[in-house]
């Protein structure tokens, strides 16, 4: 009893060391483990959007793309990111851990941007420069130089994937949330990520980008590829003090266990008494989930919970997760597909949200950039992004919330809908501005008589574009932090990790669909009077936003009438008498 007095509090019940044993509260985790993954991910923030930012100009100025190509590029890029941070959760979850997770994932990075490095060093891997005053056209990338980039984007793209989905939920997992001290500490954790995440960010799309355009591409990918092997270093090195979690298991799979065993069931009648249904009292998971009242819709699913004898002389159940599972699991199912028409009706804030990292890139590149003699990157006009975001965020807490608690009666001033709804109508107002922009400087080229030199300089200032960068950035700040709220409230207690997953995957559909769109319209208006020029001078860009315009106000109309369908968890069980347990606190 002694030896149990002592050791008492001081090792995890549900963390364990890099060698099996019961982690140590003094010798494992805490800040010196998160400072170590900070780090990492700060390195691979600026890593990322180093790339990402840039990407553009490099693929129309150096492997001679055109706009339509470039931008699809960019954006089947960026979405194969956030897509494949859905598999690197679920190899996390379920095979890998956290842990081995980040560390393979993060060699995979690397090792995508030392071939992207590679091919901006040796010449055979890009083709020749333009020649200064030819009428001949310029030599677009071949075959195998294209397989050499396409290569090392998508190997960066996986390890971003595989480092996204599990970084901030290691970092949490440093500290012990049944711990008063230990829970406070989680929570300045986060706001130290977002912290790191900004400083990257920033360091990406100002210094990084400079060195780009001005020192030479070689110089800054190779930044980016030191930055994060360097971060893989830092992280490596804090193996001993980590603490490990046991696997938790996909959501997705359960999801999929649901629609398996109610498809088998399918010819079977659902009792009318449904006591008879499995549910979570029956089996072991009480403590793990919330017990949900029973809806009526997609009854279809209820015949997943109908037991079934093993045989005619047994009453023994078929206890299989892809032959019986709980009425509560299945409740857990029915609420995400309910979270489906507002998921849906996000994606296309993001397919806006991209356009900033390629035309209107490509429109800063023939603009006047100068200030007294320095030349801005076009790709730093992302910084307003960040701009707005840190503008955007005081000013709704100070003004906006005081202002909506009062007309509202809401406690917390805006709904995560509402934020959400004001998001996407700041994305109609974004692309109306660039729109307008698009044909100022039109009219500009039209006016010095530039329309047929694509590398001219025009004479308008870059800082028009401000209005358009400045709106999707505060409607970012809207729709990011509505989405996240929105699906971390409304996902069930036993399917947490599902909120990051809803979430990152309308940011990849978002950037998949902008593929989609200008591929659609390139090949419909791209025979006599193309919309998106390979000389933008002579296209039609402002068409595209104009549709774009047009179909986030119908998407907006659409999503007006799914958020007033829609019922907030508590709600529906307040009205069934069950009181809502207190959410967990979740990474991003």
């Amino acid at each position: 009893m002694t030896t149990l007095r002592e050791t008492e509090g001081k090792t995890l019940p549900d963390a364990w060391d890099y060698q099996g044993q019961p982690a140590d509260r003094s010798t494992t985790g805490g800040w010196t483990s998160a400072a170590m993954i900070l780090g990492g991910e700060a390195c691979e923030r600026l890593t990322t959007l180093g790339i990402a930012v840039n990407l553009v100009t490099y693929l129309t100025g150096t492997m001679h793309l055109g706009n339509a190509t470039s931008a699809n590029t960019v954006t089947n890029f960026l979405g194969t990111s956030f897509m494949l941070c859905l598999l690197g959760g679920f190899v996390a979850d379920t095979f890998l851990g956290r842990y081995l997770t980040i560390a393979i994932f993060a060699t995979v990075q690397a090792t995508g941007v030392t071939i992207l490095t590679i091919s901006t060093v040796v010449p055979s891997l890009r083709p020749p420069k333009c020649t200064a005053g030819s009428d001949s056209p310029c030599i677009p990338a071949s075959g195998k130089q294209l397989m050499v980039l396409y290569l090392a984007l998508y190997l960066t793209a996986l390890g971003t994937g595989g480092l996204k989905s599990s970084v901030s939920g290691f970092g949490s997992d440093q500290f012990d949330d049944s711990n008063k001290v230990e829970r406070k500490q989680m929570t300045n954790f986060f706001n130290w990520f977002f912290f790191f995440i900004s400083i990257g960010s920033l360091a990406a799309v100002t210094i990084l980008v400079y060195i780009e355009d001005n020192l030479g591409r070689q110089w800054g990918y190779g930044i980016c590829a030191c930055a994060i092997v360097l971060g893989l270093v830092v992280f490596l090195s804090g193996t001993r003090r980590y603490r490990f979690k046991k696997l938790a298991g996909s959501p997705l799979t359960q999801i999929a266990a649901v629609f398996v065993a109610a498809w088998k069931k399918r010819n079977i009648d659902l009792p009318s008494d449904l006591s008879l249904l499995y549910n979570v009292d029956d089996g072991q998971k009480k403590m793990q989930k919330q017990k949900l009242p029973h809806s009526k819709q997609f009854r279809f699913l209820d015949k997943a919970a109908i037991k079934i004898p093993e045989s005619a002389s047994s009453n023994r159940m078929m206890i299989n997760k892809w032959s019986l599972s709980t009425l509560t699991d299945v409740e857990e199912v029915k609420m995400i597909i309910g979270m489906l028409p507002i998921w849906a009706t996000t994606i296309l804030f993001w397919t806006v949200y991209a356009q900033m990292t390629t035309f209107s890139v490509s429109q800063a590149t023939s603009m006047d950039r100068k200030i007294g003699s320095f030349q801005i990157p076009p790709a730093s006009l992302t910084v307003f992004f960040v701009g707005s975001i840190l503008l955007t965020v005081p000013v709704y807490d100070r003004i906006i919330v005081p202002v909506a608690r009062k007309l509202l009666k809401n406690p917390q001033g805006l709904t995560p809908l509402q934020r959400i709804g004001v998001g996407l109508v700041l994305s109609i107002f974004a692309m109306v501005a660039a729109a307008l922009t698009e044909l100022k400087r039109l009219r500009a080229a039209r006016s010095h008589g530039l329309t047929d030199n694509p590398t001219a300089e025009i004479p308008l200032s870059v800082f028009w574009l401000v209005p358009q960068f400045f709106l999707v950035g505060s409607g970012e700040a809207f729709t990011y932090i509505g989405q996240l709220d929105f699906f971390l409230r409304e996902c069930p207690k036993g399917m947490k990790t599902m909120s990051t997953g809803l979430f990152l995957s309308t940011l990849s559909l978002g950037f998949f669909f902008s593929s989609v769109l200008v591929t659609i319209v390139h090949k419909v208006t791209g025979v006599r009077k193309p919309w998106l020029a390979d000389n933008l001078n002579q296209g039609k860009l402002y068409d595209f936003y104009w549709l774009l315009a047009i179909l986030s106000a119908l998407n907006l109309l659409i999503y007006l009438a799914c958020a007033k369908w829609y019922v907030y968890k508590d709600k529906r069980l307040a009205e069934e008498g069950i009181e809502l347990e207190e959410v967990e606190i979740c990474a991003h």
